[in-house]
């Protein structure tokens, strides 16, 4: 059974209402799709930044409103957490001194543990690490 990752990237593309990205999350079942605990802390580190630089009232109430739909999100969805495996598969990743990212590193080491692909746009960083099942469902379009 075929399990495709979000990266924080393909979430927020879903949160924002990216077509491509919202047809491929509703054809699969809820069994096949998942996020890493790691695309919680990025994503929540940027809505708490939202919130402390809110500069009128206006502002603060749209940056929380942001805030509780991203935790109802993440509240309906399966979340991967970084476990000792995927702790182990980071270490290893490390080891070959792979130039990616730290959290970018950690959401790969989740996905390999899982035998997960990750679906993002960073092609870039996640293509450098051996293994690592890729798509993009992003780029039909425009």
């Amino acid at each position: 059974m075929p399990l495709w990752i979000l990266d924080t990237d393909h979430i927020s593309l879903y949160q924002r209402g990216h077509r491509t990205v919202i047809d491929q999350v509703i054809s699969l079942s809820p069994k096949n799709l998942a996020v890493t605990v790691i695309s919680i802390e990025e994503q929540m580190y940027g809505r708490l930044n939202e919130i402390k630089k809110a500069s009128s009232s206006t502002s603060l109430i749209s940056s929380y409103s942001r805030l509780a739909l991203t935790v109802d999100y993440y509240n309906s969805v399966q979340v991967l957490p970084f476990d000792l495996i995927a702790q182990q598969c980071f270490e290893e990743l490390v080891l070959q001194r792979i130039r990616v990212g730290t959290q970018d590193l950690r959401i790969a080491a989740i996905a390999l543990s899982v035998d997960g692909t990750v679906v993002s746009r960073n092609h870039k960083d996640f293509s450098k690490v051996p293994n690592l099942q890729l798509e993009n469902w992003a780029i039909a379009e425009v």
